[in-house]
């Protein structure tokens, strides 16, 4: 059940990947190259590991189920270390971060702007990913926008990874906000239950792989991206799906 909006929104955290960044035109690439990496050239062995994260590397898309749109490094590592005989987890998830701090970041929408534009109406950003906080630190930097941030969290930053809500709720304290008065915004369910359970207002966006028909049971507000966010929030921020 949709929520009525007690208090005006103050602080807005954001996912990272399927959310500030597109999600297929960024780790598409990424898996391919990895899985290629991992495999050392074995074609059969990289097929395995692309069923395990349930990756199609013909197309470069995730099935909307796969973990790697929501889980952290660890779950992903977990999947593959059982086709990788030899490599630890520890040493795998060494080289997943690696490589994902290389992965060139595709913005869904040009971010400065519209970052800019929400911290002029005196909102409070940060970043809540279950991607390793190093990683989100190099990708917005890479970005151009790492300074509009005051609060970045990743699934090792100690606090959990979504769908709880320790991230979250930590991101309240350390801005001052009241979690009422915050806005999640993701592209995947784990996003949406996190701020749920965080009491946070849960804003969904399109613009990773999930269908507004996924996230609307669970979201107060179904955006098309990131960059109607300035004008939900003009209009009241009403609920419901705006596309």
């Amino acid at each position: 059940m949709r929520r009525k909006m007690s208090q005006p929104i103050a602080a807005v955290l954001f996912d990272k990947d399927g959310t500030l960044f597109d999600f297929n035109a960024t780790w598409g690439a990424w898996a391919r190259g990895i899985l290629d990496e991992l495999s050392a050239g074995d074609a059969a062995g990289a097929a395995r590991m692309a069923a395990a994260i349930r990756f199609a590397p013909e197309t470069a898309l995730f099935a909307p189920d796969s973990p790697v749109i929501a889980g952290t490094v660890a779950e992903v590592a977990a999947l593959l270390l059982p086709h990788l005989p030899g490599m630890t987890q520890p040493q795998l998830v060494a080289r997943l971060d690696a490589g994902a701090q290389e992965a060139p970041q595709m913005p869904a929408v040009p971010l400065r702007p519209c970052l800019e534009g929400l911290r002029g109406r005196g909102l409070r950003l940060g970043v809540a990913t279950n991607d390793a906080e190093a990683s989100a630190r190099v990708h917005l930097a890479q970005a151009g926008v790492a300074e509009l941030f005051e609060f970045v969290v990743g699934y090792d930053s100690g606090h959990g990874a979504k769908p709880a809500p320790g991230q979250l709720l930590a991101f309240a304290q350390a801005v001052g906000v009241a979690p009422g008065a915050v806005a999640m915004v993701g592209d995947s369910l784990h996003d949406l239950h996190a701020a749920r359970a965080a009491g946070m207002l849960a804003v969904g966006v399109l613009s990773g792989p999930a269908r507004a028909e996924a996230l609307a049971p669970v979201a107060d507000v179904v955006l098309e991206d990131i960059a109607g966010l300035e004008a939900w929030l003009a209009n009241g921020a009403p609920c419901g799906i705006s596309v």
